[in-house]
């Protein structure tokens, strides 16, 4: 019996490190850009990758997150990877921020947030969320569901009631304002080119 669980770790071992040989160079990574992206030591990596390691749950969970993907994706087994991936509302850690004037939630699944982020935001009557310049290319695509609001964007203005969009650059400064006298409530998404 310990044998063949012995066996079972170093197969996958030997898996796993195939598999993040296989996707580093995909993606041409240096195990110092692997290491940086993930937080695990240069030296964890090159012993996973020689089959001299079997790291814990948390090392290999950080290396998938490097990748933009769950556990099961990298050990590329089918049956242990969800296709869903669920943001639960009461989920505290999904907090952008959280005050009396501004409640901001992502919404979107942490890893991917490199190409596109989705937020639901809520103002209080009054309130604002002023935005300097994010990196050139950057988009926002805000649509209300609840109040009345704002979008100034550069020298661009715009009025928005329940159930309007508006798309604006975001590579200049920007805000956000709740122009009614109840709680704005909206889903904010932004891209990057």
């Amino acid at each position: 019996m310990a044998d063949t669980t012995m066996a079972e770790s170093q197969a996958e071992a030997g898996s796993l490190s195939t598999r993040v040989i296989e996707l580093r160079k995909r993606r041409g990574l240096t195990l110092e850009q692997l290491a940086a992206a993930s937080g695990v030591s240069r030296s964890m990596l090159s012993q996973i990758e020689r089959g001299k390691a079997n790291p814990t749950l948390a090392v290999t969970l950080r290396i998938a997150q490097a990748f933009g993907m769950n556990i099961g994706d990298l050990v590329d087994q089918p049956w242990t990877a969800s296709r869903i991936e669920v943001i639960r509302s009461d989920d505290a850690s999904q907090l952008f921020r959280d005050d009396r004037d501004c409640r901001i939630r992502t919404l979107s699944p942490l890893h991917m947030e490199k190409h596109v982020e989705f937020y639901e935001v809520r103002l209080a009557p009054g309130a604002r969320l002023h935005s300097a310049a994010h990196f050139e290319g950057t988009r926002e695509l805000l649509t209300l569901t609840q109040g009345c609001g704002r979008v100034l964007a550069g020298e661009n203005r715009c009025e928005l009631n329940p159930g309007d969009s508006a798309h604006y650059h975001a590579d200049l400064e920007h805000t956000i304002e709740n122009s009614g006298e109840e709680e704005l409530v909206g889903f904010l998404v932004v891209t990057y080119q």
